[in-house]
């Protein structure tokens, strides 16, 4: 069968430096750190004190009380950024066929806040069990496009991806999967996460995973630079409306840019570390450029997963040099989480939405927070430190990594008729 086009016709993004499209896009393009203390708890106990929350959120500004209180803060992120893709997308009604309007979402963990305040409530009481009735319809994942696809009227394939770090490019990609196997006309996705809570930070504390530079929480997410420790913790959503390019064409919608590729692949290695030659970033690159059916020397520029960790950065650039060889070193390579810090499970969403930006304004987002250079790395990648670098971006590939060895690769083309 012939496969048909996909396309992206709007965006939404709640970030922690910035709280729509066009501010996420500013502070990208200026090198803005959303990272700071933590207000959300008392974080002075623990070994990570900062993290890159979103920045003056009040639920209240966009949720009836009664409404917000139905929600954890990750559905209501995700109902958010819904909210402003769906409004850019002009999806109004009459536009489409409801029954073929889908809802693919991401989240790596969920309801973490819902389960953890359930718990310490029970745990501190008498032993009755006491539990709020939206306890578990706020805390599992799924219920991230249950309420998009209620509050819309979108009756097409509506489900979660769970792949950790990875899940929101898999929704990504099941999106264009479905659309080019003409399963749907048009599909909600991206990732939404709140894990800026006691339990996360403690947990990734535990795992070692985060920077403890709570001397300087600004300059903390510094991926490919020598002395980085650990990454650092965000939260947010970010989504976009993929749609079927002739069903795109005849409502007369914009067209952001067209997707390509999906890429995935497995360590198959370790929980929590990277195959330490980047074998599965390998395999997932070379899966998406052969998906796409383009050559390494097309793309452009490459939205790494780059986390600011020790291992993770080395294996993913060991990865690229292999994959691209000598184009290697004519890409731009950045890691907006120097920025946005890791969302987690909503990573791929917000750099998706990143790269789509970069081939729109020609404009290459900076990796901030580079101070030392690291003999690990080939000085001949372009790591775009420290400044964005205008260049005309044609082909643009994502990347994310997730715990268990999940990884996931995404390209997007400018969009051509």
């Amino acid at each position: 069968m012939e496969l048909k086009r996909v396309v992206v016709t709007g965006l939404g993004a709640l970030t922690p430096i910035g709280s729509t499209v066009s501010e996420y896009w500013n502070g990208l393009s200026n090198g803005v750190s959303g990272a700071a203390p933590i207000t959300r708890f008392d974080a002075s106990k623990f070994k990570t004190q900062f993290a890159c929350e979103v920045k003056g959120y009040v639920p209240e500004n966009y949720f009836d009380r009664k409404e917000a209180r139905k929600m954890d803060l990750f559905t209501q992120f995700a109902m958010i950024v819904a909210d402003e893709a769906v409004q850019d997308a002009n999806l109004v009604e009459g536009s489409f066929n409801p029954d073929r309007v889908g809802v693919i979402w991401g989240s790596g963990i969920g309801g973490l806040r819902t389960f953890q305040e359930e718990c310490v409530n029970f745990a501190n009481g008498d032993g009755t069990p006491r539990f709020n009735p939206f306890f578990i319809p706020k805390m599992i994942a799924d219920i991230s496009a249950g309420q998009i696809s209620i509050k819309y009227g979108f009756r097409g394939p509506n489900f979660v991806t769970v792949s950790a770090c990875a899940s929101a490019t898999n929704a990504i990609i099941d999106s264009f999967n479905y659309i080019r196997l003409g399963m749907a006309d048009v599909i909600v996705t991206g990732g939404s996460e709140a894990a800026v809570t006691e339990a996360g930070i403690g947990g990734f504390n535990a795992l070692k995973a985060l920077s403890e530079r709570n001397d300087s929480p600004e300059t903390a997410s510094r991926p490919f630079d020598k002395d980085r420790d650990g990454f650092v913790l965000g939260e947010g959503a970010g989504a976009l409306i993929v749609e079927e390019y002739e069903h795109a064409k005849a409502r007369g919608a914009k067209i952001y840019a067209e997707i390509i590729g999906g890429g995935m692949s497995a360590d198959a290695y370790h929980i929590t570390a990277p195959h330490p030659e980047g074998l599965g970033a390998l395999n997932v690159m070379k899966n998406v450029l052969r998906d796409a059916n383009i050559r390494p020397e097309e793309v452009d520029y490459i939205n790494v997963h780059g986390t600011s960790t020790p291992l993770g950065d080395i294996s993913e650039a060991k990865a690229i040099e292999t994959v691209f060889g000598d184009h290697a070193y004519n890409l731009n390579i950045s890691s907006t989480k120097s920025m946005t810090g890791h969302l987690l499970g909503a990573a791929g969403a917000i750099e998706a939405i990143a790269s789509i930006l970069a081939m729109q304004n020609s404009l290459v987002p900076p990796t901030i927070n580079h101070f030392t250079d690291d003999e690990s790395f080939n000085p001949r990648l372009n790591f775009t430190f420290n400044k964005a670098q205008e260049r005309e971006v044609r082909v643009a590939l994502s990347n994310t990594f997730g715990f268990g060895g999940h990884n996931t690769s995404v390209l997007f083309r400018q969009f051509k008729d």
